[in-house]
């Protein structure tokens, strides 16, 4: 279910994220995909060594590290070419992510202390509620003072915060 879930997600928020020049709805989006990619590895790994758990839970971690340098170079490319995001529809496709992350958050918690893999699912679906709320919050920020700075700082920060949980899906 969390896979299927983040992979519809994860086409939802791209779509409204290049129609609303949103680079947070982007960011999210590219998140969504990470965690359906990990949710993927964690249901391959179930049942197995433990050493091989951890192999699925490193391999997520790259992948994480790799699509967070991707979305704070995605930052930095419209902080410098400029975009006009759509706050209300940032807001509103961040909210049913929201509520998408929060049933994942819900489906996992009896196993947030599982193997690795499990540990590394909990990580991914608890970031990605404080991402939607970040994203709701900066769709409101731009509304207000009609800049686009509010979403270009959401987008650096789902950057660091996808990068903070690669590292430490990489330490476990």
């Amino acid at each position: 279910m969390l896979l299927g879930i983040n992979a519809l997600m994860f086409v939802i928020e791209m779509g409204g994220g290049l129609i609303a020049q949103s680079t947070g709805l982007i960011a999210d989006s590219l998140d969504m995909f990470a965690d359906a990619a990990v949710y993927g590895v964690a249901l391959y790994a179930v049942g197995r060594s433990a050493k091989m758990q951890v192999h699925a839970a490193h391999l997520a971690g790259v992948l994480q590290l790799i699509l967070a340098l991707g979305v704070l170079i995605e930052v930095a490319r419209r902080f410098v070419s400029g975009s006009e995001p759509a706050s209300l529809m940032m807001m509103a496709i961040a909210f049913v992510a929201l509520i998408a992350n929060t049933s994942c958050l819900l489906l996992i918690f009896k196993h947030r202390e599982g193997g690795a893999h499990m540990k590394a699912s909990w990580i991914f679906s608890a970031n990605d509620v404080v991402i939607n709320l970040g994203v709701i919050a900066a769709g409101a920020l731009v509304a207000w003072t009609g800049s686009s700075y509010p979403d270009l700082i959401i987008g650096a920060i789902v950057g660091l915060i996808v990068l903070n949980g690669a590292r430490r899906i990489l330490a476990l």
